[in-house]
């Protein structure tokens, strides 16, 4: 609890890493300054299966030949099991971007993972790109990874799993060398700055520092540069 209520913007992910899905989605809601709503208790009589934070962490399988398989895998098969109803999701053709939403626990990592194990398959010769947030997800993520494609590996060999700003900073690199990544308070600064110089805009300090200072923090950098 200590650690939560010290954290700052640099260690918040890393912080929260080992509280349950429902208090990290709280924190993250108050880092942003979004309100959490407290928790409504369900009527005695509810079914517990069917609370949100229970479906988290419990899949109800109406198929019993589905059941079997799932009992049968070894546990790092399981870690990265599909269910059928999703195999729709990794398989779908699109020609641009895709949203997958659903809370903590509906299986939006295991599709990820499988849907970049999909486009690796069926673009032989294309890398594949899996990224997310901080670097703890990332290094989750590549142990899944590992699993799932172990037997293949020309197809795990173009399957690059990385944080975003581990992506930000090897891109800068290979153009640039070595980034001087820019403190929280130089970030702060210069984002308390440019908001009063602009006139008519509706957000506060606090705002702009938390929401972009948040996203950009990590690859901001003490000189400009562009990618080519």
């Amino acid at each position: 609890m200590n650690d939560v209520r010290s954290a700052t913007e640099d260690t918040l992910l890393d912080s929260i890493e080992y509280l349950s899905q429902e208090a990290q989605e709280a924190l993250l809601q108050l880092a942003v300054g979004e309100k959490v709503q407290p928790l409504e208790s369900a009527p005695v009589k509810a079914d517990p299966f069917a609370h949100p934070d229970a479906q988290r962490r419990f899949r109800v399988l109406t198929n019993a030949e589905v059941l079997k398989q799932a009992l049968d895998y070894p546990w790092d098969k399981w870690a990265v099991f599909l269910h059928p109803a999703q195999a729709e999701l990794v398989e779908r053709s699109s020609t641009g971007p895709t949203r997958v939403s659903g809370s903590a626990g509906t299986g939006k990592t295991i599709v990820a993972l499988h849907r970049a194990v999909h486009l690796a398959r069926v673009n032989p010769g294309s890398p594949v790109l899996l990224t997310t947030f901080s670097k703890a997800p990332a290094n989750s993520r590549r142990v899944k990874m590992t699993g799932l494609v172990g037997g293949e590996p020309a197809v795990a060999a173009r399957i690059v799993v990385k944080a975003i700003s581990a992506v930000g900073y090897d891109r800068y690199s290979e153009q640039f060398g070595q980034p001087q990544i820019a403190a929280s308070s130089m970030i702060r600064s210069l984002i308390t700055k440019a908001a009063s110089e602009i006139e008519g805009h509706r957000f506060s300090v606090q705002f702009l520092v938390g929401d972009l200072g948040g996203r950009c923090r990590r690859l901001a950098t003490a000189h400009l540069g562009r990618l080519s």
